[in-house]
């Protein structure tokens, strides 16, 4: 008895697939050979799609693209191109771009491409105003607070006006209406800047 389960024993380990792969060699297969494929093999030119992203993400999986010096520069250059606003009593101007700080980005996410951004600005802010029969010049700022894509319907300014010691509080008031205009023509060439990121 003990003899007969040596022998169930021995056979069950030479017939397991184990051991057969192993002692295969004249009836196996023979094992494959690699071969180079060719340059069409690799990327058959009609069969694969087109993708967006880098060349590496055919799967057109996640990836991101810092877009921060390009939007900075551009917001910079379109704020700036805002000619003189006319108002009832005078007239104002961009005179720098002091603050454009945030973030902008493209993101591919299953072969579809999606941008966005934060910034915040600020805007240094020249012009003259008639003040009872007397031409004045006045310096302000325009601050645009935090804003993202797609809430330039939302935007608003911060106004504040430079040190006037001889302006009259009504005469502020008005002064600070008259920038709170500025609105209108940054929020177009915000919306400019917006369609050209959208074509990156």
């Amino acid at each position: 008895m003990e003899n007969g389960g040596e022998e169930n024993q021995s056979s069950s380990v030479t017939t397991s697939y184990r051991y057969w792969v192993r002692e295969a060699s004249q009836d196996a297969a023979p094992l494959p050979v690699p071969r180079k494929l060719s340059a069409d093999e690799i990327a058959p030119p009609d069969s694969q799609p087109p993708t967006l992203g880098s060349v590496w993400n055919k799967a057109g999986t996640w990836e991101e693209k810092n877009l921060n010096k390009w939007s900075a520069d551009r917001i910079k250059e379109l704020l700036g191109s805002i000619g003189s606003v006319e108002f009832p009593a005078g007239k104002a101007q961009i005179a720098e771009v002091t603050k454009c700080s945030g973030d902008a980005f493209l993101v591919t996410v299953r072969n579809k491409k999606r941008v966005g951004y934060t910034y915040e600005i600020a805007l240094k802010i020249k012009g003259e105003w008639t003040i009872r029969e007397e031409m004045k010049t006045v310096k302000g700022h325009v601050d645009i607070p935090e804003f993202s894509y797609g809430e330039l319907d939302d935007l608003q300014v911060e106004v504040r006006l430079s040190e006037e010691k001889d302006l009259l509080q009504q005469d502020k008031l008005m002064i600070k209406q008259d920038l709170k205009q500025f609105l209108k023509p940054v929020r177009e060439k915000l919306s400019q800047f917006e369609e050209e990121l959208k074509d990156r």
